[in-house]
């Protein structure tokens, strides 16, 4: 029996969270609910869900609190939900962990269509066998891991996915506007800052060396250099 992905829905509006738990369990999605921020971290231990719809405004922790929580223990992929009034730096959700971000209020379908892109990006069966080997460093898709110096390294999904495609590619020059297209998707909903924030903290984590590194090319975008 194909076992059901799981999205945890961290919501405090009841409305909110069980039509958003309705129409996904129309599209054979389990789901479960917690409606504060301070019991997400354990939600996420006993649910172990596939993708997290979190909040901005919960009572307890808030949003950007539990989003460098649960990015301390899981990669699993984040969505924020922010209401259109509500202040919201996006740069800062990413550079915490987040994914991506929905305003509300949103359409559900196109809720339940970036749910079915993400869930399709992150599948590591449908990378089977893609790996990358470079002295001091191995990028594997296909269960989305990286070794450094032998060290393992803790990269969310999109992170790992453009560190990849870079990677994939050696000293060809991207636009940030190619990278959104090609790891975002041409649907995405967002700016080149984004691609800038993914480098940078994929250069938080990864020092380059004689063999190889990720550079910026000026006035244009970045390449993953190979010596």
């Amino acid at each position: 029996m194909e076992t059901k992905n799981k999205i945890l829905i961290v919501d405090d509006d009841e409305n909110i969270s069980e039509l958003i738990s309705l129409y996904l369990e129309k599209e054979s999605y389990a789901t479960k609910i917690v409606d504060n921020g301070n019991d997400v971290v354990e939600a996420v231990k006993s649910f172990n869900p596939n993708l997290i719809l979190l909040d901005l405004m919960l009572p307890g922790k808030d949003g950007y609190d539990v989003c460098k929580e649960v990015r301390q223990m899981s990669t699993v992929p984040i969505i924020m939900l922010t209401a259109k009034g509500e202040t919201f730096d996006k740069i800062l959700g990413l550079e915490l962990g987040a994914d991506d971000y929905m305003v509300k209020p949103f359409d559900n379908k196109e809720l339940t269509a970036r749910v079915k892109a993400v869930l399709r990006r992150y599948t590591p069966q449908e990378s089977k066998g893609k790996q990358i080997n470079l002295p001091n460093l191995t990028i594997n898709l296909s269960n989305y891991s990286v070794l450094h110096n032998d060290a393992k390294i803790d990269m969310p999904p999109k992170e790992l996915e453009l560190l990849y495609y870079l990677a994939s590619n050696p000293n060809q020059v991207f636009t940030r506007e190619q990278l959104l297209d090609r790891i975002w998707g041409y649907e995405y909903i967002g700016d080149t800052r984004t691609v800038d924030v993914h480098v940078k903290r994929i250069r938080e984590k990864i020092d380059e060396n004689d063999y190889w590194g990720l550079k910026t090319v000026w006035g244009i975008g970045y390449k993953f250099e190979v010596r």
